[in-house]
């Protein structure tokens, strides 16, 4: 398996991934599944200030993994949204453990400081995933949600992700160093 930044051609094995969380699942509040072309904005919409992960094997995408503005006010820019998204039949195989890896670890090279993540509850695998890669609850909203006849609620995790004192302007992807983008894209014992 490989991790790789995302590109606005891979939208249709994202929108793939995500349509049976947006159909059958409550994970995601969306109602629509979104298709490839609207996958497509979302990622142009964010990239390079936000990145996009894929993690393939063998030329197939498992999952992927983003972030997003955490919020639109100026103070909010150094703190980012994180999302995870694997398919049905590689969960629990490391998959979304290694999207969010690269991940944090690419959001702190950029100078972010703070990752949140809102997860729909109840979600034990989600909530463990979160708390295993260092996130903390730190709050829930009570019936902020309603699909598929009921309301749920959302629960908020943060981890912090380094730096002290005042920032520094945070990085695009495309800011970085082709050599550390390589090295922070790498997973454990991958040479790049």
């Amino acid at each position: 398996m490989r991790v790789r930044l995302a590109s606005t051609d891979d939208s249709p094995a994202v929108a793939e991934i995500y349509a049976p969380y947006v159909q059958t699942t409550v994970i995601s509040f969306e109602t629509t599944p979104p298709d490839a072309g609207q996958m497509a904005e979302r990622i142009a919409a964010t990239m390079p200030a936000h990145p996009w992960l894929l993690a393939e094997e063998a030329g197939t995408v498992l999952g992927y993994a983003y972030a997003h503005p955490f919020a639109s006010r100026a103070a909010y820019a150094w703190s980012a949204e994180t999302s995870v998204y694997v398919r049905p039949d590689r969960h629990r195989r490391g998959v979304g453990r290694s999207l969010y890896e690269v991940l944090l670890r690419l959001l702190a090279a950029q100078g972010y400081r703070e990752a949140f993540a809102g997860v729909t509850l109840p979600n034990a695998a989600s909530v463990a995933l979160h708390e295993g890669m260092g996130f903390a609850a730190v709050g829930t909203y009570r019936r902020v949600g309603f699909k598929h006849g009921s309301w749920h609620d959302v629960g908020w995790w943060q981890r912090g992700l380094g730096g002290q004192g005042a920032p520094a302007a945070v990085r695009t992807v495309t800011d970085l160093e082709p050599s550390e983008l390589a090295r922070l894209l790498a997973l454990p014992g991958e040479r790049r």
